[in-house]
C-alpha cells in the first residue's frame, strides 16, 4: 500500500456548494474556485473521494491530479527534500 498526495481543483460551482466540500483548501478567484493537497492512504480510499465529490458538487467539474514525488537524502541527519517528479491529470 501506498500513500497518495494529490491535488484537486474545483471549478464552475457555487460558493455554498464550495463549504460543503469535505476538505480544506483555499478559495480562488479566476478559472478555479477551489484548490487543496489531499492524502490518501491508498487508490481506493482516492476512488471513494472522488465519488463523493461527484456527490457534493453535483456533476464532475473537478480535478483530483495524483503528484508523484521524490526524495534526496545526503548524509547522516540531513534533511530531505520533495522534488516534484510528475502530476498524473484525471478527469472525471
Amino acid at each position: 500500500m501506498r500513500k497518495i498526495e494529490a491535488i484537486l481543483l474545483v471549478w464552475g460551482v457555487r460558493d455554498e456548494v464550495l463549504e460543503k466540500l469535505p476538505v480544506e483548501g483555499y478559495w480562488l478567484y479566476g478559472e478555479y474556485d477551489f484548490i487543496a493537497k489531499v492524502d490518501f492512504r491508498d487508490e481506493f480510499e482516492m476512488e471513494e473521494f472522488s465519488k463523493l465529490l461527484r456527490k457534493v458538487i453535483n456533476g464532475g467539474t473537478f480535478k483530483l491530479m495524483p503528484v508523484t514525488l521524490s526524495a534526496v537524502k545526503e548524509g547522516e541527519g540531513a534533511e530531505s527534500a520533495a522534488v516534484l517528479e510528475h502530476i498524473k491529470v484525471s478527469a472525471p
